[in-house]
This record gives structure tokens, C-alpha cells and sequence, in this order.
């Protein structure tokens, strides 16, 4: 496999029983990059290892006065120059392509698991876990890969050079032989304490990192309550931790490092005293004890790797413990289904709670319980259910029975904290769709004409719309408007069954009525389902169905629930068991602000709700924010 191959084809299934597993595995599957990598180390190593070898015969044939065999010292000499060059050039070129190719198969392995679970990942693993997992360990994963072929080239080049000296020169010989095995094995009582310091460092890391995406992804409330500094300094002393950490971790590898350094030399030093003792015997040549000398001299190159190859499992063990972790998490049903991939049309019914949503219908759900809600939906969409739950049917069809890729084109799901991409409009637009749906008409569905403004204000030499840019998740445009955005997307993708879970929790009641209207005429022939209590949207429904307790316990329509369902009427106008009940009879004038209709929201709510044409854009911005706690006044001031 080569760095232009990638991504690869299929990422395979990974041994994901434990940390060690999974690197074997890897390996294993990159077999023939790693032996291209030893070869090419082996020629390396050996050209550096034969030198010593080249210059002790050179200094043997100026002592004897050979001026043939000088030069063919010269000649060996050139030839092992060449044999270091191409060696290392190729053994680089190959070990980075081992590095790179098992990280990427590794970060496929970790998208591919995301979309599988698709939201449970993060009920099951932290998100500042799963950030560190696919950045940092990543690298740590494949920085062993790709270091297990050098290591082992070099661990063979000190076996030829040892068993070379032994035969060369035995007395000499024997000593290296005897040492060299002392000077690789020393640092490995170490390890444990060191490996222990490096995962310290990576938890406190992790903490770091988590704190710091849910520090920034809360700026926004932060500032409104004044809390930055008091992150600041929650983040400061985090990062405080990691660093007494990583300081703790440095002390331990260098004194691994030293190590590797001192007792080389002590071996220098004994092989030079008895060098020098033999040749003043008369038992060895100027030439021999030149070569051995050398020899030693540069054994400490390979056995650096003995250190690196350390450092890297020592590292990249936990790592991949935390990566097989991931990787081992399973959905609840099986990704590939038992029924084929067509996609099912019809009723949506949900046999746990008894939610029934008609085919090409609009239908309302109300939920007191927000957290409740949201699993529904999740439920709804066929993503992993709970467990002792029943799948949810799609024209009798159960989507835990289709394969994933046909349940969500199905049924699409957008939650009540949507995320916008980094990139163009155009870009966040281009999703798999229908192709009856038009980008202009799905955005004037969702009255984003003033968020449009707002990005050509904001980018340069975009005068197109759709051709400016949209910051990280979105962060340059309000709430509201970010939603308003993320719910055109899902109405371009135009599926058969769309699911929305409070998709106007941030607009201003002016706007939530209009957004209504279009997305219930856009939808007409449709099946959609709104999770939301917005008096607005409720009258706009084609059926609401009131969900307690985890039962359906009233359907009907919104102003037939406000006079007859006390639960509902709590849940929608958070009316309290202390207030007066509504009137029952239709002509008298209710307390329930929802039951104003969509046509008159407009003008009841015109004077005080902020524009969101273009010449309000700045206003509209704040409105989108504070939405949801101006409808309420407004629905109170109805009330009165």
C-alpha cells in the first residue's frame, strides 16, 4: 500500500481484544511495508557496520606498506558509502510510508466506527476522549508501526556484527559479543515506571483536552455570564497537571537515554584497555584493534533503536488500548441487516410508546421530558435503540432490520444541537438529496435570508451566497441562525421520513411562524415528525401526539388538546396546577396564547419581535438568541 493508494478500499476488521492485539494487527497488515523497510534497514545498518571493518584493513595495509590493498580499502570504503546512502534513503521513504498508512487506517477504522454508533459514541465515550484518540494516539500507533521494522533491522545488524567480531577477532570479540546484549537489555527495568509516567500524561492530557472543547464549544454562555475566567483558570490548572506530568515522564526517558549513552562508553573504555593489552602481547594487530575499536564506536547507532522501540510501544500500548476501546464498541443491531437494501415507504409507528406518524403527514410531538424526546427521535431515525426496546417500523419494514446505510437514508434525523462543517455554503449544502428539493427553496423555507446577508457581509469577493464561507461548527452566526441553516440542509436531503428535534428553539416567534409555514408547505406529501411544545408549530401540524411516561396519552389536534388535555396544556403553555383551568367552550376567549394562528402570530408578534429581513440582519442576530425566552413573554402577554 503506498501514501497515493490511501484511503484504503476497506480498513479490514480489527483484533480489538487488547492494545497489543491491535498493533500486531496492524503490523500484520501492512507485512509487505514492513519488509521492504527491514530490508532497506539491513542494507543501511550493515554498509555503517562494515566500515570499521574497511578502516582497520586500510591501517593494517599502511603499517604493512600494501599499496594493493589500500586501495582495495578505498574501493570497500566507497562501496559502503553508497550502500549508506541508498539504504537510508529508501529505509526513510519506507518507514514513513509504514507510518502514515497505518495512521490512516486507523483514523478509517475510527470514522467508520463514529458513523456506525453515530450519537451513542458520545454517550459512551467522552468527546475530548475520542479527539485525543483519533489526533494524538493515532500518531503514537503508527510512529510504533513503522519503528518495529527499523528496530528489527538493527537488532539483526548487531547479531552479524557481533558473530563478525567473534570471528574476526575472538579474544576482542567475545567481549563485545558479551556486552553488547547487557548494553540492549539495561533500560528494560525502567520501562514499567516510565510507561506508567507517559500514561499519566496522556489521562491528564485527555482531562485537558476535554475541558478545553467544552470550554470553547460554551464560550458563548460563558461570556454572557461572566465566566471565562473562571474556565481560564479551571483550564491553567489543567494544563499545569499535564505538564508536572510530561516534566515527571521527561525525567524517566532521559535517565533511560543516559543510560544508553554511558554504558557504551564503558564498554568502549574495556575493549579499548584489552585491546591494548593483546596488541602490546603481540596477540592482535594495530588493524585489529583498529577495527574492533570502530566497531564499537558504531554499534551505538543501531542500538538507539533498542531505545526508540521502547519509547514507542512504551507510548503507543496505551494508546492503542484506548483506540481497541473505541474501535470495540457495538451498536445494539447489526450494521449490515437482515432484510435487503431497499428503502421502505409508509407509516412510522414506534411499538414501544405507540407513536404513529400517517404517511405524508405532518405530525407534532409533545414531550415534557427534553432528554426523553431526544432518544425518541434518535429511536425514531433507527439509530441504536435501548436495550428491551422494539424496533421502530417503516411501512411495517423494522429499520433494526435494514442495513444502516438504507435506515438513515429512510429516516433523517436532525437533533436539537445540529453541527455545520467548516467551509462554503455550497459545500454544506452538497448532501445526498432527492434532487427535488432546490437549495433556494430550502432555505427560504427556513427563512434564512438574513443569515445569507450575514455571510456575504462577513466574507470577502463572495458575492454568490453560497459561495461564502461558514467558520468552524458555525461559531460566527448565532444560534438561531445556525439552526435555521442546519434545518434547510435537512430539507434539501429531502427524505422520506424527516425527524426534527426542536428545530426552532432559537428563532423569535415572527420567524418560527414563518419557518411553519414553509417547512409545512415544502414537506406537503412528506412524512414529518417535530418534536417541539412551540404553540406555532403545534398549530401548524397535521396531528399532535402528546407522549407521557414514555406512553402516547392523547393525539388530536393542538387546539382540541389546549381546551381538553390538562397534560398537554402544561407541557405547552407551562400552565401550573395553581392556575385556573382554560374555558371549554371554543368562542370564549382562551388563556391559551398557542391557539393564535399562524397567520396572526405575525401581526401579534411583529412589534416587538426583531427583524430578519436584510435591513435588520444585526437584529436579528440577538432575537435568534434570546427566541425561545421572548416567545414565552409573548405567550404570557397573550395570556393576560
Amino acid at each position: 500500500m503506498q501514501i497515493q493508494d490511501l484511503p484504503y478500499p476497506d480498513p479490514g476488521v480489527p483484533d480489538v481484544r487488547s492494545g497489543s492485539r491491535f498493533l500486531w494487527w496492524l503490523g500484520r497488515n501492512q507485512l509487505g511495508g514492513q519488509i521492504r523497510s527491514m530490508a532497506w534497514g539491513l542494507l543501511h545498518f550493515t554498509a555503517v557496520s562494515a566500515q570499521p571493518f574497511c578502516v582497520g584493513y586500510a591501517v593494517q595495509a599502511v603499517v604493512d606498506r600494501s599499496g594493493t590493498r589500500l586501495a582495495l580499502a578505498g574501493g570497500l570504503m566507497a562501496l559502503c558509502c553508497v550502500g549508506i546512502a541508498v539504504g537510508d534513503t529508501f529505509l526513510h521513504r519506507a518507514a514513513v510510508t509504514n507510518w502514515i498508512t497505518a495512521a490512516a487506517r486507523v483514523q478509517q477504522l475510527l470514522a467508520r466506527k463514529a458513523t456506525q454508533l453515530g450519537s451513542a459514541l458520545t454517550r459512551r465515550v467522552a468527546a475530548g476522549e475520542v479527539v485525543a484518540v483519533s489526533t494524538g494516539d493515532v500518531e503514537k500507533i503508527g510512529w510504533f508501526v513503522e519503528a518495529v521494522s527499523r528496530f528489527t533491522a538493527a537488532a539483526l545488524t548487531v547479531v552479524l556484527v557481533c558473530v563478525g567480531l567473534v570471528v574476526y577477532q575472538p579474544a576482542l570479540g567475545l567481549v563485545v559479543a558479551v556486552g553488547l546484549p547487557v548494553l540492549a537489555l539495561a533500560a528494560l527495568p525502567l520501562l514499567p515506571r516510565a510507561t506508567r509516567r507517559a500514561d499519566l500524561q496522556r489521562q491528564k492530557a485527555g482531562r485537558a483536552t476535554e475541558l478545553a472543547s467544552d470550554t470553547v464549544a460554551g464560550l458563548r454562555v460563558l461570556r454572557g455570564i461572566g465566566g471565562e475566567d473562571l474556565f481560564l483558570d479551571r483550564y491553567r490548572r489543567a494544563s499545569q497537571d499535564v505538564r508536572h506530568a510530561a516534566v515527571r515522564s521527561a525525567r524517566m526517558w532521559s535517565l533511560i537515554s543516559a543510560i544508553q549513552v554511558l554504558l557504551p562508553g564503558l564498554l568502549l573504555i574495556a575493549v579499548v584497555w584489552y585491546g591494548v593489552q593483546l596488541a602490546r602481547e603481540g596477540r592482535i594487530s594495530v588493524g585489529e584493534l583498529v577495527t574492533v575499536y570502530s566497531s564499537v564506536m558504531v554499534l551505538t547507532y543501531p542500538l538507539r533503536h533498542f531505545e526508540e522501540i521502547a519509547m514507542a510501544y512504551s507510548f503507543s500500548r496505551p494508546s492503542a488500548r484506548r483506540a481497541a476501546g473505541v474501535l470495540s464498541l457495538e451498536r445494539s443491531t447489526d450494521t449490515e441487516g437482515s432484510r435487503p437494501a431497499d428503502v421502505p415507504s409508509g407509516d412510522l409507528y414506534d411499538p414501544d410508546t405507540g407513536l404513529f406518524a400517517p404517511a405524508g403527514r405532518l405530525t407534532a410531538v409533545v414531550c415534557g421530558d427534553p432528554d426523553a424526546a431526544g432518544r425518541l427521535a434518535e429511536r425514531l431515525g433507527g439509530h441504536p435503540a435501548e436495550a428491551g426496546t422494539t424496533s421502530v417500523l417503516l411501512g411495517g419494514v423494522p429499520l433494526d432490520e435494514l442495513p444502516l446505510d438504507a435506515a438513515r437514508a429512510a429516516v433523517l434525523v436532525q437533533d436539537k444541537d445540529p453541527v455545520l462543517l467548516s467551509g462554503t455554503l455550497r459545500e454544506l449544502l452538497d448532501v445526498p438529496a432527492s434532487g427535488d428539493v432546490e437549495p433556494r427553496a430550502a432555505l427560504a423555507a427556513a427563512q434564512c435570508e438574513d443569515v445569507l446577508e450575514a455571510l456575504v457581509q462577513g466574507s470577502i469577493d463572495a458575492e454568490d451566497p453560497l459561495d461564502a464561507r461558514i467558520t468552524e461548527r458555525g461559531r460566527s452566526l448565532s444560534g438561531g441562525q445556525r439552526q435555521r441553516l442546519a434545518l434547510a440542509r435537512s430539507l434539501i436531503t429531502d427524505p422520506e421520513v424527516l425527524v426534527l428535534d426542536e428545530p426552532t428553539s432559537a428563532v423569535d416567534s415572527h420567524t418560527e411562524a414563518r419557518i411553519a409555514e414553509g417547512v409545512s408547505r415544502l414537506r406537503t406529501g412528506r412524512t414529518t415528525v417535530v418534536f417541539t411544545s412551540s404553540p406555532l408549530l403545534l398549530d401548524r401540524a397535521d396531528r399532535v401526539v402528546l407522549v407521557h411516561e414514555g406512553e402516547v396519552a392523547a393525539v388530536g389536534e393542538h387546539r382540541e388538546l389546549v381546551l381538553t388535555e390538562p397534560r398537554y396544556r402544561a407541557v405547552v403553555t407551562r400552565e401550573t396546577q395553581d392556575e385556573p383551568a382554560f374555558a371549554t367552550d371554543p368562542e370564549t376567549p382562551s388563556k391559551a396564547a398557542p391557539t393564535v394562528s399562524s397567520e396572526a402570530a405575525p401581526t401579534v408578534t411583529a412589534a416587538r419581535a426583531a427583524p430578519t429581513t436584510a435591513a435588520g440582519t444585526a437584529g436579528a442576530t440577538e432575537a435568534d438568541d434570546d427566541g425561545a425566552f421572548r416567545g414565552a413573554l409573548e405567550e404570557i402577554e397573550e395570556t393576560a
